[in-house]
C-alpha cells in the first residue's frame, strides 16, 4: 500500500473489530492522562508501504511543523516500526546493544508525557505535563506534536565506563532514529534526530533515577 513503509493490518486479538477506547475516537492518540493507566494501542500495520529505496530517497529532516495531530493508527505504526517486536522471541525492528534492550522511549505531546511499552504494545502514563518545549531549543519543538525522548538504563550495561554507556545508548537511539526516518519519509510525515537537548534538564523533568540518562531527542509531526 502505498504511502507505508514496512507497516497491511495485522489480524487483532480475538475476533472482531479493534475497540479504543472512547478519548481515541475524538482526540488523535490523547488518553486522558488522570485516569493514569496504560492505553492499548492499535495492532500495527506491518506489511506493506513503500520500497525501501523509496522511502530512502525520500529520507531528510524537517524543522517545520504543523500542528495537525497523529492518528491513533500512525502513532502505533510509527512506534512499531521504530523499536517494535517483530519476532516470535520478542525480539526488535531495531539492533541493540549486546542483546540488552538498555533503551526507553518516552513520548512527549499535548497531553503528557507517555512511556511506550512495546511487549504489550501500550501507552504507559507518565507524567500529565506538557514538556515538548522543554526538549530542545528550536521553536518548532514546542508546535510538533511529537516529541520522542531517548531515555537510557546506564544500570543495565554492568560491564563499562559511563563514558562507553552513553556511547553505546546514542548508536541504539540512532538505530531507532533511522527507523522513524524511513517510516516518515513513507508516511510524508516530516522527523529530525535532535542532539540540541539539555540532557540534565530533561532528565529531571521526567523524574528520572541517577542510573537512566537522556541521549537524544527526535521530532515527529506532519511538514508544515
Amino acid at each position: 500500500m502505498k504511502g507505508r513503509f514496512c507497516c497491511s493490518q495485522a489480524a487483532p486479538h480475538g475476533s472482531g473489530e479493534v475497540r479504543l477506547p472512547a478519548i481515541f475516537r475524538f482526540r488523535p492518540y490523547a488518553p486522558v492522562m488522570q485516569a493514569l493507566q496504560s492505553v492499548p494501542l492499535p495492532a500495527p500495520r506491518a506489511r506493506g508501504g513503500l520500497p525501501l529505496t523509496d522511502a530512502l530517497e525520500r529520507r531528510r529532516s524537517t524543522r517545520e511543523y504543523s500542528y495537525r495531530p497523529l492518528p491513533a493508527q500512525v502513532l502505533s505504526d510509527l512506534l512499531w516500526a521504530a523499536f517494535g517486536i517483530n519476532r516470535p522471541n520478542g525480539d526488535r525492528t531495531a539492533p541493540y546493544w549486546r542483546h540488552v534492550m538498555v533503551l526507553d522511549i518516552y513520548l512527549a505531546m499535548p497531553d503528557g508525557v507517555w512511556l511506550y511499552e512495546p511487549v504489550t504494545h501500550t501507552l504507559v502514563p507518565h507524567l500529565q505535563s506538557d514538556i515538548r518545549k522543554e526538549t530542545g531549543t528550536q521553536d518548532f519543538v514546542s508546535s510538533a506534536p511529537l516529541e520522542v525522548i531517548y531515555v537510557a538504563h546506564g544500570e543495565r550495561m554492568t560491564d563499562v565506563s559511563p563514558e562507553d554507556r552513553r556511547l553505546y545508548a546514542s548508536v541504539d537511539s540512532a538505530f531507532i532514529g533511522e527507523n522513524i526516518y524511513l517510516f516518515c519519509a513513507s508516511e510524508n510525515l516530516g522527523t529530525v534526530f535532535r542532539g540540541s537537548v539539555d540532557h540534565a534538564a530533561v532528565a529531571r523533568l521526567l523524574k528520572l533515577p541517577n542510573e537512566q540518562f537522556v541521549t537524544f531527542a527526535q521530532t515527529v509531526g506532519y511538514p508544515k
